[in-house]
């Protein structure tokens, strides 16, 4: 390879063989990837040899021993597996594990600087069209873009024409997609406008191959992201109007395509992740529902498309906006970034005029062009593209897919049978607005590890541009999509494509950055956070899903453990048994009757995928809600859970298997109760995981005495009752008698002291209650708050002689009223949603 010999020559005496092997690896490799003919490649340069970049980074690779090569692409797929970093296809409900390829995108310096001048130049050619069509209009008017290449566009919104952008921008952020064409240059095959995704999943390729290969990334020289955003969250917290504003992500939720990456990306910027439901308008402001009222929103980083932001002027069947957004951003009262109405410039429509545009509006051709298209609006260009109608690619103008043919890609008339063909050459007569045809694009190929070899494969890169008081910063990388078939015309990750870092080389040594400021340009402040009402509510049931899920999984392993002796077939034992089969059909975990074996009632309890109370279900049910945690959650107690997921998703052989599943998942849920206790931070969002748990547990326990501990218990259903409760060591170091009753139900109910008892839950919850604000004035004590005192006090001056059947039912729905009031104080639903709170102040 050139340039590469003779610096290996200079080592050969000390190393020998191995560089020898490496050499001939990478001229193997070199040989097999030069085999594709007629199509430049990242790899091989214009003059045939191997680019520079890719020489440096296979030289370390190659030295790199198969099974070492193997360890690192497992550790980067664990990785991903144990985070959880999904994405749903287009049109799916169900998340796919994160695609990401083992080998990055290599970019030099000097050619990263002449595709980013060309962004640079794009994006400001965007936003000056853009401030003209919200604006003047002078670009329709004079005829520079015909007024139906606007107006056939459902995302061009006349709500918002005449709006002053707060904050000064239309595009607070600007992407991208980019090919290189067969003369080596980059070319733009798409504008993204609207809510350009792909940062977030950009930052999680790196953050996953940097550390599959730390030595060779830092060897590389490999320019960092962070800096770009850094940059892009100072320009949106010097977009608002005061000091230190409130940031939010506005998502669509958790079943959006892309929730994951609005999660991760709310996380490292350390903004709020909000849906609309969590915003109400009051006054001139957009304001947050949160655990302490409402709290004002300064600057919104949206993720939902802009026709449905606003229910009252743009969709009206939208539940994904806020009521009254628009108005309030006529009245300057807040920051959206993107402008609703921006993703009018992703309509393929526009790109034929932009390079007339650039003429127009900067006094300069594009510097880097976008392939050919002709808009079938304009009698020419339809003429142009009919003519040659074998020879483009036809697109739809304004939405992903072509009217009126299947898929979400570009239709090839040559591909099509004549009748499709006619179709569509009638239909681009009919109606041409709705359609352009596009120049048939080969996309540049990388290398990518396929089953153990190199091969290459198409690809498509976004490149990011964030909007700042210095002009556009670009970040150095971006997202790159990679086809499976080797002959794409376009790449989306729902045909089957896998994802790529991006890695921007220099040739000097780069300095390490973080997002995390110099401490002395911060401020000290020691502040809870705000809370918004729907993920506290999350909180809550989490915490309560994952305790069901354990009193599940006790009574799976106390029914399990039975059938391991085979001198417990007593009378008074099978009777207990029965107990915990009754309770088990009770709670929804199994249907089974008391003549089935224990064995398969406690299988079903533990596994069922159909029954809402098993502990699969449950805990299933507990990541569903975690999903809509994930901004909050660290990855450790993201790991816990899905661990959890697969351990009970496993099919189990035997008897001994449930009862080890069984035990094995209680480990893991008293390991998230331990990350919870010791690395959550102690503001409002952790006390209602506490809250939702010390709840649910009270709950469960109760319905566990009011079984084992009813007035006709016997010896076996005491001794059941202090192991579902794990209370069997306390027991014995007080009393050196067998299990009684009146001692039972006073450990387990009545024990201030003993963490599992209903008092000790009872009291938990109300020193949490007392903790949170209080949300109306005057004084007065709060319904969660009465309640929650009201049951302690009770319990407090209760003995255990009086604790009879009836009195543990009674105590049961006292704390089901108290749950169930916790919900409809701080997390109001419904049309209690929809009406601000009368507060003490707005902050």
């Amino acid at each position: 390879m050139a340039g590469h010999d003779g610096q290996e020559g200079g080592r050969a005496s000390s190393q020998g063989s191995k560089v020898r092997s490496a050499n001939r690896r990478v001229a193997q490799w070199t040989r097999d990837y030069a085999r594709l003919p007629g199509i430049p490649d990242e790899y091989i340069a214009q003059d045939g040899e191997p680019r520079a970049v890719w020489n440096r980074f296979f030289d370390a690779f190659a030295a790199l021993s198969p099974g070492e090569i193997e360890r690192r692409f497992g550790s980067a797929d664990r990785h991903l597996r144990e985070a959880g970093v999904t994405y749903r296809a287009p049109g799916e409900t169900s998340d796919r594990l994160w695609p990401l390829s083992h080998l990055p995108l290599l970019i030099d310096e000097a050619d990263w600087q002449q595709l980013s001048a060309g962004i640079v130049q794009r994006a400001q050619l965007l936003e000056l069209v853009l401030a003209d069509l919200y604006g003047p209009g002078r670009l329709v008017a004079e005829g520079a873009i015909p007024a139906a290449a606007i107006a056939g566009s459902a995302e061009y919104l006349r709500a918002v024409c005449g709006i002053k952008p707060p904050g000064g921008r239309y595009l607070s952020l600007y992407a991208a997609d980019v090919g290189r064409g067969p003369d080596g240059r980059w070319w733009v095959l798409g504008d993204r406008t609207q809510a350009p995704s792909g940062a977030g999943y950009a930052l999680e390729n790196r953050l996953v191959l940097s550390r599959a290969f730390t030595s060779l990334y830092k060897s590389m020289n490999v320019e960092r992201v962070a800096p770009f955003f850094e940059a892009f969250r100072d320009a949106l917290r010097g977009s608002a109007d005061r000091d230190e504003p409130r940031i939010g992500l506005l998502t669509p939720g958790q079943f959006s395509e892309t929730y994951f990456e609005h999660a991760t990306l709310a996380r490292y910027l350390g903004f709020l992740l909000v849906e609309g439901d969590d915003l109400a308008v009051s006054g001139d402001r957009i304001h947050i529902r949160t655990v302490a009222g409402l709290k004002r929103l300064d600057v919104l980083l949206r993720r939902v498309d802009s026709n449905f932001l606003d229910p009252l002027e743009l969709d009206a069947s939208s539940q994904l906006g806020v009521p009254g957004l628009i108005d309030v951003l006529r009245k300057d009262g807040v920051v959206v970034a993107n402008m609703p109405g921006s993703g009018v410039m992703e309509a393929r429509a526009l790109l034929g005029f932009l390079p007339s545009l650039s003429r127009r509006l900067l006094d300069e051709d594009l510097k880097m062009p976008n392939i050919a298209t002709w808009w079938c609006g304009q009698k020419a260009a339809r003429d142009e593209v009919l003519s040659r109608l074998d020879e483009v690619a036809i697109e739809g103008a304004y939405a992903r897919g072509v009217p009126g043919f299947p898929g979400s890609g570009p239709v090839l008339a040559g591909e099509l049978s004549a009748a499709d063909r006619d179709r569509l050459r009638g239909a681009i007569n009919d109606r041409g607005i709705d359609y352009v045809g596009q120049e048939l694009v080969r996309l540049s190929t990388m290398p990518v590890w396929d089953e153990g070899r190199i091969t290459p494969r198409p690809f498509v890169l976004r490149v990011f541009a964030a909007a700042t008081p210095h002009g556009w910063t670009i970040m150095p990388g971006g997202f790159c999509r990679i086809a499976e078939q080797t002959d794409a015309r376009a790449v989306s990750m729902g045909d089957g494509a896998r994802a790529a870092d991006v890695w921007v080389v220099s040739d000097k040594a780069v300095p390490a950055t973080t997002l995390l400021p110099a401490v002395d340009t911060v401020r000290i402040r020691r502040i809870a956070g705000v809370v918004p009402s729907r993920a506290a509510d999350n909180l809550f049931w989490l915490g309560r899903y994952l305790e069901r899920a354990e009193a599940t999984l006790r009574l799976v392993r106390a029914l399990g453990t039975s059938q391991r002796d085979p001198g417990k077939g007593s009378s008074p034992v099978q009777h207990a048994l029965e107990r915990i089969q009754r309770l088990l059909v009770t709670w929804g975990a199994t249907s089974q009757t008391a003549r089935t074996q224990p064995a398969k009632i406690a299988a079903e309890a533990l596994q069922s995928e159909d029954k809402f109370g098993s502990a699969l279900s449950l805990v299933r049910a507990a990541q569903r809600t975690a999903t809509s945690l994930r901004e909050r959650l660290s990855p450790d107690a993201w790991q816990v859970i899905t661990e959890m997921v697969e351990r009970l998703a496993q099919e189990v052989e035997d008897d001994d298997g449930v009862v080890s599943a069984a035990e094995l998942t209680l480990q893991e849920l008293a390991s998230f109760a331990g990350l919870a206790q010791e690395n959550m931070n102690r503001a409002a969002g952790w006390r209602f995981l506490e809250m939702g748990r010390r709840a649910e547990r009270a709950i469960n326990t109760v319905r566990f005495a009011r079984q084992f501990a009813c007035d006709e218990a016997g010896g076996e259903d005491l001794d059941i009752l202090l192991t579902l409760v794990d209370c069997q060591i306390t027991y014995r170091s007080r009393y050196l008698v067998g299990p009684l009753l009146a001692p039972v139900r006073d450990l387990v109910v009545l024990d201030p002291y003993n963490p599992r008892s209903v008092a000790f839950q009872v009291a938990a919850l109300n020193e949490h209650i007392a903790s949170l604000p209080t949300l109306k004035e005057g004084g007065l004590i709060e319904r969660p708050q009465r309640l929650a005192v009201a049951l302690q006090a009770g319990l407090t001056t209760a003995e255990a002689s009086s604790l009879d059947t009836k009195t543990l039912f009674a105590l049961e729905q006292d704390l089901l009223n108290l749950a169930d009031a916790i919900g409809l104080h701080y997390f109001p639903h419904g049309p209690n949603a929809s009406r601000p709170e009368k507060l003490t102040g707005l902050a």
